[in-house]
């Protein structure tokens, strides 16, 4: 009597295009305040319009050439789909319109340092929300976190809510995105798709009602930069979905740190922004809690 065949195992082990596809989004969004430093003249609503608008035809483009459409007109016929995919696009649009406007107000020292807590933002939702039992490395790198934000509200007179904004947005976006049954390039198409319609309307709104509006009439250079923000929003995203598949999910880990440590830099050595001694006492106390989680989750990778 035969045995039956066994499924082939999923293989998880990193490759060399896996890590190209992956450093290239890094190295892409770590380079991104550079271009949205200079669109700060223009508001964060417009901003965010045309990054909607300009990445529909490149997704969908992508979706085509790859022949994965059938996915997106089967998840325009389920209520439920659409209805998780709203949510995660309002999600979105609440985390790139706070960054948008962190970068435009000289607050890219906070972007960096919401992104440097997002991981463990994401632990800490994940033993809240899912009952993961927390290993004491990540109690203690949570606790290091925290201390950070009480230092900068002490200092501040208030919240850091930039980098807490941006922090929760993206770990609520990736903790509902898991439930979207949609591959990373068709559910980032989506969103885009629900999007595009406060997103046109507002546009129409700025260029041929209230004037206010910069594509076109402002000049070669503004309708380049609103034009452009379709390629700097779209194509790390999708560069990053197919590097995340042939890479370890703890290279992955270690590498999500490439992003927020450019824009760390830019923001001290490109843009000036000061780093004062709540900030010199907060980062470094990130840091340490970061450096537990990576050394948390690579003895728990090993162990496995």
């Amino acid at each position: 009597m035969s045995a039956e065949a066994s499924p082939p195992a999923i293989k998880n082990e990193d490759s060399a295009r896996g890590f190209a596809f992956a450093l290239t989004a890094y190295l892409l969004w770590g380079f991104l305040p550079i271009y949205m430093k200079a669109l700060a003249h223009i508001s964060p609503a417009e901003v965010i319009a045309h990054r909607v608008l300009w990445s529909l035809p490149i997704a969908g483009l992508v979706l085509v050439a790859l022949g994965r459409t059938q996915e997106i007109r089967d998840a325009l016929r389920s209520p439920r789909m659409l209805a998780m995919a709203a949510l995660t696009a309002a999600l979105i649009t609440v985390n790139w319109g706070t960054y948008v406007w962190a970068i435009g107000t000289g607050h890219s020292l906070d972007a960096a340092m919401g992104y440097f807590i997002n991981p463990l933002i994401s632990i800490f939702m994940g033993s809240v929300l899912l009952k993961e039992k927390l290993r004491p490395a990540q109690i203690v790198a949570i606790g290091l976190a925290a201390i950070a934000v009480v230092v900068l509200a002490v200092d501040g007179g208030g919240l850091p809510w930039v980098a807490l904004t941006l922090a929760f947005s993206w770990a609520f976006y990736a903790f509902f995105r898991k439930t979207l049954q949609l591959g990373p390039n068709q559910g980032f198409l989506l969103e885009v798709l629900i999007l595009s319609v406060p997103a046109v309307l507002y546009i129409v709104y700025l260029e041929f009602f209230s004037g206010e509006g910069h594509f076109v009439q402002t000049g070669f250079s503004d309708t380049a930069l609103l034009f452009g923000c379709g390629i700097v929003t779209a194509a790390p995203l999708m560069i990053y979905a197919n590097g995340a598949k042939l890479l370890k999910l703890s290279t992955i880990g270690i590498m999500q740190y490439i992003a927020p440590t450019m824009i760390f830099l830019i923001a001290i050595f490109v843009f000036h922004e000061p780093l004062d001694t709540a900030r010199m006492i907060a980062f470094p106390l990130i840091w340490a809690g970061l450096v537990l989680y990576t050394w948390s989750m690579l003895n728990a990778t090993r162990g496995r």
